[in-house]
């Protein structure tokens, strides 16, 4: 089976005042299916411009991008739109919700933009109906996003990331504009996501939100320095003599005290 996401050698050079600056230098690594990978490094190590650069919202210097096999890298931008459209999920720090449009309609606008012909729109909209009940949002379908708290308009931004059964979800920061408790609220949705086998790729600098990834990929000056696997949370076991499987707040505990450690040897 095909790797979700491959990235070969990808570079990003910006020239700015006819000085090149190299962002992104012969980034490689892979996302498998069902993986839920995090991004973490100093602020402007090149974490935003990765997310940007493989999701197709920017065009890399250099190097491939593989979407499922699929080499994205060389695809027109109308092409690259209709991919990003219908193979892929974004979830933003800031929400980009349309304010003369009700939050089922926020959530419905890319599939009915997408009108795959397959899908009725009764069909599109029961199934915005099922996301919206699974987030625990149901009851704000016809609200103004203006009448909703940030948590709630997350977890909308969340409904709409996945109207189009997308391959893969990306999101940048997705719990920073958020409070503690509203952002464990929302990471425990993304858990939720991926163990049902969506695979996420997203950057973040809250080592609480990271240390729930299965891997952590951290970066700085452009490269990849190391990477850290955490597993599957809730399948990892901590070495006691009897071996036995601890309760989901001891392993929160262990893999965030693990991460932590991880984090100052990579010089965080």
């Amino acid at each position: 089976m095909e790797a979700a996401l491959c990235v070969k050698d990808l570079c990003k050079t910006y020239i700015t005042n006819k000085r090149q600056n190299n962002v992104l230098k012969n980034i490689n690594f892979t996302i498998e299916r069902g993986e839920m990978v995090a991004v973490m490094g100093p602020s402007g190590s090149g974490k935003s411009t990765l997310l940007y650069n493989v999701s197709g919202m920017d065009c890399p210097t250099a190097g491939e991008v593989l979407l499922a096999g699929k080499k994205i890298t060389d695809l027109k931008e109308k092409e690259l739109a209709e991919v990003r459209l219908t193979s892929m999920g974004f979830i933003f720090q800031q929400m980009h919700m349309l304010k003369n449009l009700s939050i089922m309609d926020n959530i419905l606008l890319p599939a009915y933009q997408v009108g795959k012909k397959e899908h009725t729109r009764q069909e599109i909209n029961e199934f915005c109906l099922s996301l919206m009940r699974k987030l625990g949002i149901s009851e704000i379908a016809e609200n103004d996003i203006a009448e909703v708290s940030g948590g709630q308009l997350q977890r909308a931004c969340i409904c709409r990331s996945l109207i189009n059964r997308p391959e893969i979800l990306f999101a940048d920061e997705p719990t920073g504009a958020l409070n503690r408790s509203t952002s464990e609220d929302v990471m425990q949705e993304l858990n939720k996501l991926n163990r049902e086998g969506t695979t996420i790729m997203l950057v973040t600098h809250d080592m609480k939100v990271a240390a729930k990834c299965s891997r952590i990929l951290y970066i700085v000056d452009g490269n990849i320095k190391g990477e850290l696997h955490l597993g599957i949370i809730g399948e990892s076991q901590l070495e006691t003599s009897q071996r036995e499987k601890i309760d989901k707040a001891s392993e929160v505990k262990f893999r965030e005290r693990k991460l932590n450690n991880w984090l100052i040897e990579m010089g965080w």
